[in-house]
């Protein structure tokens, strides 16, 4: 058996990720509504702007926008996240970055499993931002060990998911038919269940410890809590929601609108409100409701350097100590005033940005360059003159503040609860079983390949002539 016949992890992933998007769709029909918006605001966009156009041909990421997604999921044991990231490495997706959501109020930390390098990542940048429930943070000492208890007793993995993990890794793939029954095995974990796995009684009490530990706790497995597509103007698309009778959260988390985009904006419809079932008297059902599943749209921009990272959160910490936003969207202008004027700071111009050391960016040789004469030009001499083009490298990671401000608006949260905990990486990659991978030395990486590249091209010319 050769490693050629196996189904490569790049097809699996977009494999799953279309079937993801099917089921989600069925399930939560606004979601297919709001798909149809981004893909029209997305070749609206595309129309306007050539130059937006032409960066993303340039680097071969225009393809790839209509298929984007990224999903999310909170497991609640250090099991579940050991085998999901096994699972996710079947399909070329790990562990980047950690995030701790409990400075926003949210008793989780986090990683992102995505595929890594700009190949794979073109060929379909499926992520997943996988959250784990940090049982240190259930302050009810009985509660906690009832929680541990509950959790316990399940397997949010069916039997042939869990074989066809284990041949994968023994064989080092899977061949065609296993590949299909992967991934209909792999979406079970995914799929809503509306019979919960407490009384209401219990899920009254997990509600009142924090809403997502009711969410984690209480089903037989991990829901796909939102599917979320990228567009490329995601005011636009903000605003015309309430056409589509959708109704957005009132503030786009993340940085402002600008010219130039960095890192990462979002924004969501309201969770839903939907019937579920508790466990009854007589092993019978009783009825009631949960939140938990919403739709959500981001939009990327540059990845930020440690230094552009560092000036971004202070910044950011400047415009919410001026103005938090409110889950209930009260202060919303208030809110988008101060972060407006925060952000007058930061560079909105892809050379300032580059030249003040912010961001990553990607160089590669224009024509001209590869025809010119360039004895001993170095790196921006060779800009100045048009023999090599840098574009931003896209930012493919998350926030912490943002994606915990969208938990808490989808969850009905009015404060923020005060959490003592702080992040723990060591014990994060210890449950998972692995190290995460660093997001700047990703990127740094990325940049340097690209630039030692492009000085080798202008050497081979020079030799050539």
């Amino acid at each position: 058996m050769t490693e050629s016949r196996f189904v490569s992890p790049d097809t699996l992933r977009a494999r799953f990720s279309a079937a993801m998007s099917a089921m989600y769709r069925t399930e939560v029909p606004a979601y297919g509504s709001l798909i149809k918006l981004v893909e029209t605001v997305n070749a609206q966009t595309l129309a306007a702007d050539p130059g937006l156009a032409g960066r993303l041909e340039a680097t071969d990421s225009l393809n790839r926008i209509s298929e984007e997604r990224h999903g999310a999921i909170r497991l609640g044991t250090p099991g579940e996240l050991c085998m999901m990231r096994r699972v996710f490495a079947v399909m070329g997706m790990y562990p980047v970055g950690y995030y701790d959501l409990s400075e926003g109020g949210v008793p989780v930390h986090s990683t992102a499993f995505r595929p890594v390098g700009e190949a794979h990542l073109n060929r379909n940048p499926f992520r997943v931002f996988t959250s784990l429930l940090r049982h240190d943070l259930i302050a009810d000492n009985d509660l906690r060990a009832e929680v541990a208890d509950i959790l316990s007793k399940r397997d949010i993995f069916t039997p042939a998911a869990r074989a066809l993990v284990e041949k994968a890794e023994r064989d080092g793939g899977l061949l065609g038919t296993d590949s299909v029954s992967f991934v209909t095995e792999v979406l079970e974990t995914f799929r809503w269940h509306d019979k919960a796995v407490v009384d209401a009684a219990m899920y009254a009490r997990l509600h009142a410890a924090h809403r997502l530990i009711a969410d984690i706790v209480s089903f037989r497995g991990p829901h796909i809590n939102h599917l979320t597509p990228r567009t490329l103007d995601i005011d636009t698309v903000q605003e015309r929601m309430f056409e589509e009778g959708i109704t957005p959260k009132a503030v786009v988390e993340g940085p402002p609108s600008r010219l130039c985009p960095i890192l990462l904006r979002q924004t969501s419809f309201k969770a839903l409100d939907e019937q579920v079932a508790f466990i009854g008297k007589d092993g019978g059902w009783e009825s009631g409701s949960h939140t938990a599943r919403f739709g959500e749209i981001e939009q990327r921009g540059v990845a930020l350097t440690p230094q552009g990272r560092t000036l971004y959160d202070a910044l950011l910490a400047r415009a919410r100590a001026i103005s938090r936003p409110a889950p209930d969207g009260s202060n919303a202008a208030a809110y988008r005033d101060a972060l407006a004027r925060a952000f007058t700071e930061f560079p909105d111009d892809w050379d300032a940005i580059r030249r003040a050391g912010l961001g990553y960016f990607t160089y590669s040789m224009t024509g001209k360059g590869l025809r010119a004469e360039a004895a001993g030009m170095d790196l921006e001499t060779a800009i100045e003159h048009g023999l090599i083009r840098f574009d931003p490298i896209i930012y493919e990671d998350f926030l912490p503040v943002s994606a915990a401000g969208i938990f808490l608006s989808n969850l009905g949260e009015h404060d923020t609860e005060e959490l003592e905990a702080g992040p723990n990486q060591q014990l994060f990659e210890a449950d998972l079983g692995a190290p995460v991978l660093d997001e700047f030395a990703h990127y740094a990486a990325m940049e340097k390949a690209s630039i030692q590249n492009c000085m080798q091209a202008l050497q081979t010319a020079e030799a050539a002539e």
